[in-house]
């Protein structure tokens, strides 16, 4: 019996397109090919001068790649990255995400070519093809940083060794250098930042969360208000200052714009503990999933205390034995220490979950 692929839906909608779409526009490059000039598929990938006929393409070229390498690159990169969202997350926020990540740096992409031709009329920005994944490979590397940002990736044996959050700009850095050869266009390199910009916004102040059903905190919390998702933590250490300076003033000044909404201090305690969790499922966050065992295990201790505390409690205050003719009585007699125990300090009969994981990670990534 052939191996059976177990690919979540969104994901698997999306490597098909990707793949159709891309031997479509190769296909229409290669028939129309001519050596004096440069083919272009103004209906499936976003051209500024070309494209305004076909609004389509400010999302359907997201996912159409003009050579093998790239391809296969984007194949990869959805498969793997998509299928660890989308669990992650569930199809319908996953889906979102993709929406924000795809529309958004397109159309700030033709928006800065356009500005760009306006301010030097030369008409080769507005003839630039604007298309490829770039933007969703740097945000799933932001989603990443997110769930994971204390994990380190060790290459060439340990001589290399780099925590999530740097894989960002070292994206954009790679971008940069392709940008000068024939495998990327210039435009490349504007994708990726508004990409990065795009997927971090979306996922620090939109994106909504699932919260704890035994706390009291709303049924709909959005964003991430940890420290660890900061902007800044994508630069390295002596940059985090100066970058942490200039992000507090362009986030003071959206919140006056009234585009940003300021973190309340539920939020941020809300971020540092576990007041919320973010859906996952099979294969989920090592860091998720360590939330989810701390939890399980206070919610636990909660209702055994409960469970042994009530009924002996009720009890005692309904019926009272007969006293005894001779003897002390059964309410002079002294009582058993374990309901006190119980009551007054829980932790020295069932002890207590205190299970912070994001020190824990930030141990482990200091050692």
């Amino acid at each position: 019996m052939p191996p059976r692929l177990n690919i979540p839906p969104v994901t698997r909608v999306v490597l098909v397109v990707l793949l159709l779409q891309s031997v479509l526009s190769a296909a229409v490059r290669y028939r129309q090919w001519s050596a004096h000039s440069e083919i272009v598929v103004e209906w499936l990938t976003l051209i500024p001068q070309l494209s305004l006929f076909y609004p389509w393409t400010f999302l359907s070229a997201t996912l159409v790649e003009n050579n093998i390498f790239t391809l296969g690159i984007a194949l990869l990169t959805l498969y793997h990255g998509g299928k660890y969202l989308e669990r992650a997350w569930s199809s319908r926020e996953f889906a979102k995400f993709l929406l924000v990540a795809s529309l958004v740096p397109n159309t700030l992409t033709f928006l800065v070519l356009v500005s760009l031709f306006t301010i030097t009329r030369n008409e080769d920005w507005t003839l630039m093809t604007i298309a490829g994944t770039i933007p969703l490979q740097i945000s799933f590397l932001v989603a990443f940083s997110q769930l994971v940002p204390a994990h380190t990736v060790t290459l060439f044996r340990g001589v290399v060794s780099l925590r999530v959050p740097r894989f960002p700009l070292l994206y954009i850095g790679v971008v940069t250098i392709l940008s000068i050869t024939p495998l990327l266009t210039s435009a490349s390199l504007l994708l990726a930042i508004f990409g990065l910009l795009a997927s971090w916004t979306y996922l620090r102040f939109y994106k909504t969360v699932f919260p704890d059903l035994d706390s009291s905190q709303p049924a709909s919390l959005r964003g991430d208000a940890s420290e660890t998702f900061a902007f800044a933590e994508f630069f390295p250490g002596p940059l985090k200052p100066f970058v942490a300076a200039i992000t507090d003033q362009i986030f003071n000044l959206l919140v006056a714009m009234r585009i940003c909404t300021p973190f309340s201090q539920a939020d941020i305690s809300a971020a540092q503990g576990s007041n919320f969790i973010q859906r996952s499922g099979h294969g989920g966050v090592r860091a998720e999933a360590e939330r989810r065992r701390a939890l399980a295990l206070k919610v636990l201790d909660q209702r055994l205390h409960a469970a042994t505390a009530g009924p002996s409690g009720t009890g005692r205050t309904q019926s009272q034995p007969p006293s005894q003719p001779s003897g002390p009585t059964i309410s002079t007699q002294p009582q058993p220490n374990t309901q006190a125990a119980m009551t007054s300090q829980p932790t020295t009969v069932l002890g207590e979950t205190n299970y912070n994981p994001d020190q824990d990670h930030i141990e482990k990534g200091d050692d």
